[in-house]
């Protein structure tokens, strides 16, 4: 009797042997993930043919990865992120039905507990960066505003750090705000015009991209959070489209849709009004259109 016969592990049999031992699985779900899983895995590593001293250095690169992990910094996200994979669980999951804003990752610098703050304040604590204000409509997909929606919002400085990057540089919660839509369904806050920056590049995935060829930044952006009773929440950037980095975002995160226009306004006394420093500014309007939940 031939070894396959008997459900001994050869090249050619290699998956039906493994996937066979997981018959008795007590989570089906997790059962059929292996089975897909290992199928796949399998086929790579027969169309790759790696050596012994290939594979294990592939598994001293996911140790590396492991080993920079801490309650702060998740390097198997960044993984995930630069390799495409978060974005396509996003994609997956935030189906989105015709004209809704579509969704993007969300990020590792949220933070839980930023201040709910009045409409129109400006979440810029430390007065640094170049002006600007942000406004728009929060939308149904009938075009009906959506009062009460809460939009926690989010944004680097013009150095390209999160303020929890910068401990006793920046202040706590800055460029960090909560606000709520009226019965009209706008929104309006002051900020600072974020710029690009890089993901962190000093463990094994930046090396990745280093050996691949690829530059370890992303595009100038603000994130959002949008929530409202009835609706799915919304998470998402919107993006400066002339931005070095537009076209090449290290996360894959931008969607042509998020592209919001960056215009710079020379107006001594419409930047008075608004408190801002210089005679000018930086104006951003995109409105978003959430979508209720589907069946």
């Amino acid at each position: 009797m031939e070894a396959h016969e008997k459900g001994f592990f050869t090249e050619e049999n290699s998956v039906e042997v493994v996937t066979g031992r997981n018959k008795n699985a007590k989570n089906e779900r997790l059962k059929e993930v292996m089975e897909v899983v290992t199928r796949k895995l399998h086929e790579a590593v027969k169309e790759i043919e790696p050596t012994q001293e290939e594979w294990f250095e592939a598994i001293m690169f996911l140790t590396r990865t492991g080993q920079m992990c801490n309650e702060w910094r998740q390097e198997f996200i960044l993984l995930s992120d630069v390799t495409g994979v978060s974005m396509l669980v996003d994609a997956i999951n935030n189906r989105k039905p015709s004209g809704a804003s579509e969704s993007t990752v969300l990020g590792p610098f949220h933070v839980q507990g930023a201040p709910e703050l009045e409409m129109g304040a400006n979440i810029c604590l430390d007065a640094k960066g170049e002006d600007m204000v942000v406004s728009g409509r929060i939308l149904d997909t009938e075009g009906k505003p959506v009062a009460g929606a809460k939009i926690d919002v989010w944004q680097a400085n013009d150095e390209g750090f999160y303020d929890v990057q910068q401990k006793g540089l920046q202040p706590d919660f800055n460029l960090r705000g909560v606000f709520r839509t009226g019965e009209d369904g706008s929104y309006w806050f002051k900020a600072v015009k974020p710029k690009f920056y890089p993901i962190p590049d000093d463990g094994p995935v930046g090396q990745l991209l280093g050996a691949l060829g690829r530059h370890p930044f992303r595009p100038a952006h603000l994130h959002y959070i949008i929530s409202a009773p009835g609706f799915e929440t919304l998470t998402t950037h919107i993006f400066d489209p002339d931005d070095r980095y537009i076209e090449s975002d290290a996360v894959f995160g931008v969607k042509e849709s998020l592209l919001a226009e960056f215009k710079r306004v020379e107006d001594a006394d419409r930047a008075a009004e608004l408190e801002f420093r210089d005679g000018w500014f930086w104006e951003v309007e995109h409105d978003f259109v959430l979508a209720r939940p589907t069946a």
